[in-house]
């Protein structure tokens, strides 16, 4: 494409932009821009949701442009309110940083590795003082901070808000400051933040960041939007076959966004898919993201996986548990408890009374049954919980 049918591109995928003329100006121009992009680190794994925006810093890192890639690790430490109706946990600087650096490999699976610069804000923001953080306050009033709909419905609704929390905005849009973007990209929950930064741009006498916005990926619940905290994900480093099965379970009026959104593959070709077979088009997006994030040759494997599955075969690539026979004569629920299967007894006795447990593909629904040797076929068993959760126990 030529520089200004990807600009336009870039500009039909947004759902807004702030300023779209400078925007243009600066795009067409031959100046290397600088690109931010920020991330909180408390949830270090990346779903198809950021990819939105991430494969947009693609393309403009392809034009030429420098993409920083700011690692909350600072402002982890408060909590994004954003769309939370109450005060986020806060974490430590050793719990941000460490989730920070799961970043790059993922980022790099879109990014180019050797084109893309990874900062974290606390190198600017530890070192303010005191003086530091009362100018950045008084550049801002509260009745501004108050006009975001998570402030503006906590307050009305008596719900606490921290001060520390007011300084969330404040210190994102600083980190636009620090590092001198020309542009910041993000998502639709980040338009407040992302228009402070442009503000605080101006008080520190910069030339204001354009920013570009873009559409929130719904979830697998087809309601909320796609976030690990609602499990309602598909993550880009899951393993390849969970991707497979999660898309096959996208709510089929959501597909076509999905699509649109998070692939490269032609309009009238995924149109034409879903109009044809909604279970083929499900099955060709699932190979899609396969292909993206992990590569061709694991395509074939998850499909394969996935139709076993559904025939009631068990797996061959499944996962391989020693024991030791003494472990023999267990109850189920301790069996299931030791393999850590599930997470506690009652956890174990709930889905074996719900059917959700097979042993040898056989289906177990008594809470007081006891595996013994009897049990073994070739000194192993063979444990499914629910339709894909699959654990091979060797005895030796």
């Amino acid at each position: 494409m030529s520089k200004d049918e990807q600009i336009e591109l870039i500009i039909r995928k947004a759902v807004q932009t702030f300023n779209e003329d400078s925007l243009i100006k600066k795009l067409k121009s031959d100046e290397k821009l600088v690109i931010k992009f920020g991330a909180d680190p408390s949830r270090p794994d990346l779903h198809l949701g950021h990819t939105v925006p991430l494969r947009v810093l693609k393309m403009l890192q392809d034009m030429g442009h420098e993409i920083i890639f700011v690692i909350g690790d600072f402002t982890a430490m408060i909590g994004d309110p954003s769309g939370k109706n109450k005060t986020r946990p806060q974490l430590t600087f050793e719990e941000t940083r460490k989730s920070g650096e799961t970043y790059f490999k993922q980022v790099t699976k879109i990014l180019d590795k050797d084109k893309t610069k990874i900062v974290y804000n606390s190198e600017w923001l530890s070192k303010m003082n005191f003086k530091d953080v009362l100018e950045l306050t008084g550049k801002y009033t509260v009745a501004r901070i108050l006009e975001r709909d998570d402030f503006k419905n906590r307050f009305i609704n008596n719900i606490p808000i921290g001060i520390h929390e007011f300084m969330y905005p404040l210190m994102q849009g600083y980190d636009s400051v620090a590092i001198k973007a020309d542009i910041e990209i993000g998502g639709t929950d980040q338009t407040f933040n992302l228009l402070v930064g442009r503000e605080l741009q101006k008080d520190y006498n910069q030339v204001p960041q354009d920013v570009i916005v873009f559409p929130l990926l719904v979830g697998l619940d087809g309601k909320e939007k796609m976030s690990k905290s609602l499990d309602n994900y598909i993550g880009i480093d899951e393993e390849p076959a969970i991707m497979f099965e999660k898309a096959m379970k996208i709510p089929d009026e959501c597909l076509e966004t999905y699509f649109q959104l998070t692939t490269d593959i032609n309009t009238d070709t995924y149109k034409q898919w879903i109009k044809d077979d909604i279970v083929n088009a499900h099955k060709e997006f699932g190979k899609e993201i396969i292909r993206m994030y992990h590569g061709e040759e694991f395509v074939a494997p998850a499909v394969e996986r996935y139709h076993n599955i559904a025939k009631g075969l068990i797996p061959n690539d499944i996962n391989i548990v020693d024991l030791e026979k003494f472990s023999l004569d267990l109850s189920l629920i301790d069996l299931l408890v030791k393999i850590e299967l599930v997470s506690s007894k009652s956890e174990a006795k709930r889905i074996i009374e719900q059917n959700g447990i097979k042993i040898n593909g056989k289906r177990e629904n008594d809470i007081t049954r006891v595996i013994t040797l009897d049990d073994l076929e070739n000194n192993s068993l063979i444990v499914q919980k629910g339709k894909n959760v699959f654990l091979k126990l060797l005895f030796k």
